[in-house]
């Protein structure tokens, strides 16, 4: 009876420790990126950079999200997603270090590892959840998606106030999204020694891998991820310049940016369950992206605090609830745990190749026009490109 006991405290043990560790990498995915945003102007006048240039700090972890996301899949294949996961998580404790100090070589070094430590866990976390939680497909992304804006918001409305109000400066407001990190280190190192899946060694490139690339459906739904985080990382990466150009401070333009993503918390919380409920999710949609085009336009048309203030309400749900379906697509259209990993992995792969090209275009944009006007036209395009693509993918169909 003792020894049943036991093995009773140390299921459940690990059971806890796996949801803390799962909830903890979710925690991680987005503060090293969104502290950001608000201290661009900032670190590109302290470091001497162009608009165009220092959009590549939003860039690079994207591009090394789509670098890394097909190799993380298959990582994850050979030696299990909880271990790859705990080797995310050192990449982005020592990309998030580095990145703090004030060299140009070692801004961009960091900001690279960050990318790679985060896109490991972005590919491998749906897979977690597949195998996992196979019926809970739904929920479990909700909580993730959730704590993962939390501190995404977390870290967008506090980043002038440790800089500047505590008078940090912006290399410790982006080191202290180190804290997340070694609490998710410590977690997933008992995990993952715990960890009940069994290994086996597959070869890197497997069948299953090739066939996606040939599905009309993965495309569908890695140029939906792909686009909606274009709209989500230029977001991150701009609106609080735009806000800035409308006459608001920097650091009530950073309260937005977090705002925006605080009141996305109830669509990232209940897009996922919803999807997870209707065998179609076409309507969803079409939803998300009518709030995602209104929002937008009112940024583009809207000149008072009102008009402003709505649309980034509507931006804020949009982009929470996209980004959640997005997720939950990867779930709901894959066959078992190793079809969601490989389909995240093509489907980051290739959306993060667009989500890339995002902060740095709109930057570039707008050094040439020196004006925020073709930017937001721009954006409402993507957003309009977005309902296309998520009309594809939200058909009731597998992979």
């Amino acid at each position: 009876m003792g020894l049943d006991q036991h093995v009773y405290k140390e299921n459940q043990l690990y059971k806890f420790l796996l949801l803390s560790g799962i909830i903890l990498i979710a925690f991680n995915l987005r503060p090293a990126i969104t502290s950001v945003g608000p201290l661009m102007s900032t670190i590109r006048d302290d470091v001497g950079l162009s608009n165009w240039s220092v959009g590549l700090l939003t860039s690079l972890p994207l591009i090394a999200f789509a670098i890394m996301s097909p190799f993380a899949a298959r990582l994850g294949n050979r030696f299990s997603n909880e271990r790859v996961m705990l080797w995310g998580l050192f990449f982005l404790l020592i990309g998030i270090s580095v990145r703090s100090i004030s060299m140009i070589i070692l801004l961009f070094a960091g900001t690279l590892l960050v990318g790679v430590g985060i896109a490991i866990c972005n590919v491998l976390l749906p897979g977690v959840i597949k195998d996992k939680f196979p019926l809970k497909v739904g929920l479990m992304t909700s909580i993730y998606s959730t704590a993962m804006n939390i501190f995404a918001a977390t870290a967008s409305g506090v980043s002038v106030p440790l800089a500047s109000g505590l008078g940090l400066g912006w290399q410790f407001a982006l080191l202290v999204w180190v804290i997340p990190v070694v609490l998710g280190i410590v977690v997933w190192m008992y995990v993952t020694k715990n960890s009940k899946t069994t290994t086996k060694e597959t070869p890197f490139l497997t069948d299953n891998d090739t066939n996606l690339w040939k599905s009309p459906l993965a495309w569908q739904i890695a140029l939906y991820m792909g686009l909606q985080s274009f709209l989500f990382y230029v977001t991150v990466s701009w609106l609080p310049e735009i806000l800035h150009s409308t006459g608001m401070s920097m650091e009530t333009a950073g309260w937005m940016l977090s705002f925006t993503q605080f009141i996305g918390l109830p669509a990232s919380f209940i897009v996922p369950m919803l999807a997870g409920k209707f065998a179609s999710q076409r309507m969803i949609v079409i939803a998300l992206g009518g709030f995602s085009v209104l929002g937008f336009s009112g940024l583009l048309l809207g000149s008072s605090p009102i008009a402003l203030f709505i649309s980034i309400i509507l931006i804020g749900l949009a982009l929470s609830g996209t980004f959640a379906l997005a997720l939950t697509f990867l779930g709901l259209r894959a066959r078992d745990a190793k079809q969601a990993a490989a389909l995240s992995g093509m489907a980051q792969a290739l959306g993060y190749i667009l989500a890339a090209v995002g902060p740095m275009f709109i930057g570039f944009l707008y050094d040439i026009t020196l004006d925020w006007t073709v930017p937001l036209i721009t954006l409402i395009i993507v957003a309009v490109l977005v309902v296309l693509f998520g009309l594809g993918a939200g058909r009731n169909k597998l992979v």
